[in-house]
């Protein structure tokens, strides 16, 4: 496990110094396994284990139902493993792992050979909880400075795509909620609570919009607009490296990285983002900024649906699922037909993607953060947003309607 973790410093230092190829040819004691997984990610698992399992019966049983989701299993040997197809990313395993054999995938390499070695366009498209993550004076316009001296062609804030995903949910939810008696499941934003109700309450499926994630979102609109474009996805979660992967959506992103692995980047390359100069771009609305805390997305809904349509008779009434275990909850209230809210809103993380395993700060913090942030928006919704109005355009969305007839760019199958 520590040669892994030692491996993966030393070649990151080389990467960043350009240096790899010049590394890796003196390398002579090391497990090639791991040397794949550091420079092959995308041919790994999201979870892969670093060596033998050697815990005792009573801590092995214990691993054995450490997964919500019925991923962890044994292989041929007795060692534990991970199913890809199963894993949704919430590191739940590795966070228990007391050996300390569980490790998140590892993009990080080859993203540098991109940012080195290649002539393509190259995007951090950073998640909106990312508000003072790298100190309270890190700013969003520092931080694109930071990237673009990382090799970065330029940085979009996620929360824009945001804005977007929420006008379509606010149409989704106008055009599906007739009675009294139906609901909606929010389907845009956290994949734990969409695997949890793709693999375990599949039969709620039919109450999701099959809108994608802003992450999602983000990386199809920069591959349109900037078709040989390159897309990196950077935010506090393992899960998004889970989505990033899934066949209905891969056409989206290249590759993750989280909050601690860039703070990693930045320390090496002795980049101080709160020094940089201010590089401001992006024009998102309060409404795409706070999807980064419980609450956020049926807040932001909310008000975009009252903006829509003041005379909608019956109104969204919203309930919210905070962590995994409270998301089963929620989800099994549906099924007995407990609820009596109409719009039902899961986060597989305590605080919403604030509190996501990769976070820096407290997820306290980063609520902090995330509501300062989007009290600073210069607009409350999407809907009097004129920079989400002129990127639909660009998309080559009309209006706001047009985002329900023959969309291709912001759906998924749900089935998958």
């Amino acid at each position: 496990m520590k040669s892994f973790y030692s491996l993966y410093d030393h070649l990151l230092n080389a990467a960043i110094n350009k240096k790899i190829d010049d590394e890796l040819k003196k390398l002579t004691k090391f497990d090639p396994h791991h040397l794949d997984c550091l420079l092959n990610p995308n041919m790994h698992p999201t979870v892969i284990r670093l060596g033998d399992c050697d815990c005792d019966e009573e801590q092995k049983e214990k691993c054995q139902n450490i997964c919500d989701f019925g991923a962890v299993t044994k292989d041929s040997s007795g060692n534990f493993v991970v199913l890809d197809d199963q894993c949704v990313g919430c590191s739940k395993c590795i966070a228990n792992c007391i050996k300390h054999n569980l490790s998140d995938r590892k993009d990080l390499l080859p993203v540098f050979d991109l940012l080195n070695n290649s002539d393509k366009s190259v995007y951090a498209m950073i998640a909106p909880a990312f508000s003072s993550q790298f100190s309270e004076n890190v700013t969003p316009g520092k931080l694109r400075s930071a990237f673009k001296e990382l090799g970065f062609t330029g940085m979009i804030e996620v929360a824009l795509f945001a804005d977007i995903l929420t006008l379509k949910e606010a149409l989704e939810f106008d055009k599906a909620i007739k009675t009294d008696s139906d609901y909606l499941l929010t389907s845009c934003c956290c994949p734990m609570w969409i695997g949890m109700i793709k693999k375990v309450y599949n039969d709620l499926i039919p109450h999701m919009p099959p809108s994608v994630s802003p992450m999602v979102a983000c990386g199809r609109s920069i591959k349109k607009l900037y078709p040989d474009a390159k897309t990196v996805f950077i935010g506090p979660c393992v899960a998004k490296k889970a989505e990033s992967r899934e066949k209905d959506i891969a056409d989206a992103v290249d590759f993750v990285l989280t909050f601690q692995e860039v703070s990693d980047i930045f320390k090496i390359a002795n980049i101080k983002p709160e020094n940089l100069k201010e590089d401001l771009r992006d024009h998102s609305s309060k409404a795409g900024r706070i999807y980064a805390r419980t609450g956020g997305v049926s807040e932001a809904i909310q008000n975009t649906l009252d903006y829509l349509r003041p005379n909608r008779t019956i109104p969204l009434k919203s309930k919210q699922a905070n962590g995994v275990p409270m998301c089963r909850e929620l989800l099994n209230e549906i099924k007995e037909g407990k609820i009596t809210e109409n719009f039902l809103e899961g986060m597989g993380c305590v605080g919403g993607c604030v509190g996501g395993p990769k976070i820096i700060i407290d997820k306290d913090q980063g609520t902090n953060y995330v509501n300062k942030y989007g009290e600073e928006a210069v607009y409350n919704t999407p809907v009097d947003n004129p920079y989400v109005m002129e990127l639909l355009k660009k998309l080559g969305y009309d209006t706001i309607e047009s985002l329900l007839e023959n969309d291709n760019m912001f759906i998924r199958n749900m089935t998958k």
